[in-house]
């Protein structure tokens, strides 16, 4: 009677063993899951940041090309400020009416 007690105690406490060990187990995979879902949240922002590089690119390159364009004008503007040009069809004929014009 003794023997199937002490038998029946070690049956309870493996099966209480295994249940523990198999709830761990169980426990260990979803804590590795919920890390694998969390570091694919981290690859989708890189990726949508790598994906907002080229328009970022052509932005500044577009406002460059802008800046660029905008001091050449203002420039040769500046430049023609002090210019003088005669249209040859109304130019003056001798030295002294261009002097006065």
């Amino acid at each position: 009677m003794k023997k199937w007690i002490i038998l029946g105690v070690l049956g309870l406490l493996a099966i209480i063993f295994l249940i523990v060990v198999i709830g761990g187990y169980n426990g260990l995979v979803g804590k590795s899951q919920a890390v694998d879902s969390q570091w694919a949240q981290v690859q989708n922002v890189y990726q949508r940041r790598a994906d907002l590089i080229p328009n970022l690119v052509n932005t500044v390159t577009g406002a460059a090309n802008f800046e660029k364009s905008t001091l050449v004008e203002v420039t040769e503007a500046r430049a023609s400020v002090g210019r003088v040009t005669i249209d040859a069809s109304h130019a003056p004929e001798d030295a002294s009416k261009l002097q006065e014009y």
